[in-house]
């Protein structure tokens, strides 16, 4: 089974390709696209001919989207809608990833896949859009929603707290927004486990929620980020928790948005491991000397 990586400059996407050797899919060689470039898309996607495409894309900056809602649509929705046509006409698999960014945070337990949905703001809206788009476009697709994605590249919430510890003495972190953080090492085995079962099983589609266990706040992410960097480094900054309304941001996030993990974990028979267990490789991969 040949595979398309779409998005390849983000963090899943280099992942994806770390783990290309230890699964049967076969990941074509990278070429870097413009997912919002149709004609290109589909040309590449042609002379490819995938079995499986695997969408690592996305617009993923929660704040900027307020003002850059046209591009915002455009990568996470429309992109997506061209993806999926081309693979319902040639019937291949598309495997979708999407955010918890598209719940409104009200519900006191995880979210099902089932829960209504009802984004705060661009970003969660041209999230859910995009899946929209998918199930409408390709009857074969498997949409995985995740959260609070971190790894050793890109830009991203544990890159930024070891950046903060080690130039201050104390940091100031939200603690009243709950999520499961979730290694995009771990998301890419599960995106490449996922999208092998439902290779060999055709009749396999729908929505699951993907992300490494156990709930916790920002604040409690970054001093678990702190006591990791610690061994390595000696630096223990105070993190101090503060409100959401301490930290005023363009975007409005979802104040609690843990996302059930358990029928992805049924389904294809891999359980989502701790996130401390992830962070502790993570942090170890960009400070240890």
């Amino acid at each position: 089974m040949r595979a398309v990586v779409i998005g390849t400059s983000g963090q899943l996407a280099r992942e994806l390709f770390r783990r290309a050797g230890s699964t049967p899919i076969q990941l074509l060689p990278a070429r870097q696209l413009d997912i919002t470039a149709e004609a290109e898309l589909l040309q590449h996607l042609d002379d490819q001919r995938p079995d499986i495409v695997l969408n690592a894309s996305g617009y993923t900056e929660v704040d900027r989207a307020e003002s850059e809602a046209e591009r915002a649509f455009a990568v996470n929705a429309a992109g997506p809608a061209t993806l999926g046509r081309w693979c319902a006409s040639h019937q291949a698999l598309l495997v979708h990833i999407s955010t918890d960014y598209v719940f409104d945070g009200q519900k006191s337990t995880p979210y099902l896949e089932t829960d209504a949905t009802g984004p705060l703001g661009v970003y969660g809206a041209s999230k859910l859009a995009g899946e929209q788009a998918v199930r409408a476009a390709a009857p074969r697709h498997l949409i995985l929603r995740t959260s609070w994605v971190f790894s050793a590249h890109g830009h991203n919430f544990v890159k930024t707290m070891l950046k903060l510890a080690r130039e201050r003495d104390e940091l100031r972190v939200v603690a009243d927004q709950l999520g499961r953080p979730t290694a995009a090492g771990d998301l890419a085995d599960a995106m490449l486990t996922a999208a092998l079962q439902a290779c060999r099983e055709p009749a396999l589609h729908g929505t699951f929620h993907v992300a490494n266990a156990e709930a916790t706040s920002w604040q409690q992410f970054a001093a678990a980020i702190v006591d990791e960097q610690a061994e390595f480094t000696g630096r223990r900054p105070q993190v101090l928790p503060i409100p959401t309304s301490a930290y005023p941001t363009p975007a409005k996030r979802p104040a609690s948005s843990v996302l059930d993990t358990q029928a992805f974990e049924e389904t294809f028979s891999l359980k989502c491991r701790p996130w401390r267990d992830a962070l502790r490789e993570v942090v170890r991969e960009l400070v240890a000397p």
